[in-house]
């Protein structure tokens, strides 16, 4: 068999593999091939490039759409998997590991070219492409959806400046997304890069948690659980708070800084890590980034602080600066992906069962909404945790009649 023909059968075997893990997703799908909700659509998706991604193609190429892929990060595409959407799955899918931030943006405008009429993003990258470059392509979007804590926040900067042409559905805010893909899946997965980059023993470290939304939650809750000992920082009142009261020390990141064995940031923001900690920070700290995008760790600053770099292990580089060592994992890309497989299969399970629900909502009873930010709908978060519970074989309680009513009614009160 060829090289190219062994990267196609490595990608089906682990798509496959993922595909067992996914149980929600299978039902919706086999629910689609008989009622194809998306017959007749062509869909433009800018999503990284996995086994979970990729079973989430087929849903929706089964319920019926055409589609087309590219990877929503240079680093994160898994190439055997992009071989196989291409040569056994039938999915244009545009995308490679290491491609350069050109090839990147080229391979955007090819799932544009297809004229889509929904768009599916991870990191608003794809949205942002029609809105600009692109704009031709706008007349014929329905709708999009939207992955990720960063894209969100963008398409919401775009609504509030009125640029956002289409409505856009914040599949991050499900609370079957963000309590468990953001929470579990970041959390494991970061730490998952982390160890399989450096090989490092996590208890007795020091690790510093730049942010506390769900997936420094995450992060922070799966550090302390192998034994290092947690800090966190915040720009958030409330947030911090949160974290103080979880048991976590919290502090400003100039004075983390010193303590830090391990640095990292998911905060969606820009400069959470810069010159100003490189000089206090410990010989051989590591630093590493679960942010969307590259930019939390300034890396372009320890560069030219740096008088020496060099690669000492796959995905890590060490940069000498003032007789010491500061160690980068991954370019400061997403660590989970980058370094390792990103989050497993079967919590992505209900992320992108939820996108695929949002999909088929956008294309039918949604296709009225005006253009902004659009809450998943609330039915259709709890059919997905509904439906995971049954995979896993729980059952709950169900309301009696009267306690409908009870709920539901304001005439119920003291000895009533």
């Amino acid at each position: 068999m060829s090289g190219t023909g062994n990267l196609v059968a490595e990608g089906r075997r682990r798509v496959e593999w993922a595909a067992s893990q996914m149980p929600v997703l299978e039902a919706i799908r086999s629910r689609w091939c008989r009622e194809r909700p998306l017959a007749g659509v062509r869909l433009a998706a800018c999503l990284h490039v996995t086994t979970e991604t990729a079973n989430l193609m087929l849903a929706l190429r089964d319920g019926g759409a055409e589609v087309y892929l590219c990877g929503s990060n240079p680093l994160s595409t898994q190439d055997d998997v992009a071989a196989a959407l291409n040569g056994v799955y039938g999915v244009a899918t545009y995308a490679r590991r290491g491609e350069s931030v050109d090839e990147y943006f080229a391979n955007i405008d090819r799932t544009l070219a297809a004229k889509p009429h929904l768009t599916m993003d991870d990191g608003a990258d794809l949205t942002a492409r029609a809105h600009t470059a692109q704009r031709e392509t706008l007349e014929g979007i329905v709708g999009g959806t939207e992955e990720t804590t960063t894209g969100v926040i963008r398409l919401r900067a775009m609504s509030a400046s009125g640029d956002l042409k289409y409505p856009v559905i914040a599949v991050n805010d499900a609370r079957t997304k963000q309590m468990f893909d953001n929470r579990y899946g970041t959390g494991q997965s970061t730490l998952d890069g982390l160890l399989r980059a450096t090989n490092m023993l996590l208890a007795g470290k020091v690790l510093v948690v730049a942010g506390y939304g769900w997936c420094g939650k995450g992060v922070a809750m799966r550090a302390r659980g192998m034994g290092a000992r947690v800090i966190v920082t915040e720009v958030d009142p409330l947030r911090a708070l949160e974290a103080v009261m979880d048991g976590f020390q919290v502090m400003p990141m100039l004075d983390a800084a010193h303590t830090g064995d391990v640095f990292v940031t998911v905060t969606g923001n820009r400069g959470v890590i810069g010159p100003e900690h490189y000089k206090l920070m410990k010989d051989g700290a590591i630093l590493a980034n679960s942010g969307h995008f590259d930019v939390e760790i300034d890396v372009a600053a320890l560069e030219s602080m740096a008088t020496s770099a060099r690669e000492v292990r796959e995905h890590v580089v060490e940069y000498k600066a003032d007789g010491r060592a500061l160690l980068v994992v991954s370019e400061g890309r997403l660590v989970n992906l980058a370094a390792a497989e990103g989050h497993p299969a079967s919590v992505m399970d209900m992320s992108f069962a939820d996108q695929a629900l949002a999909a088929a909502h956008l294309w039918g009873s949604g296709r009225g909404l005006p253009a902004g930010v659009h809450a998943l709908p609330a039915e259709l978060d709890a059919s997905v945790a509904a439906l995971k519970l049954s995979s896993m074989g729980v059952e709950i309680d169900r309301l009696s009649d009267s306690q409908v009513d009870y709920i539901t009614s304001w005439r119920h009160g003291t000895g009533a």
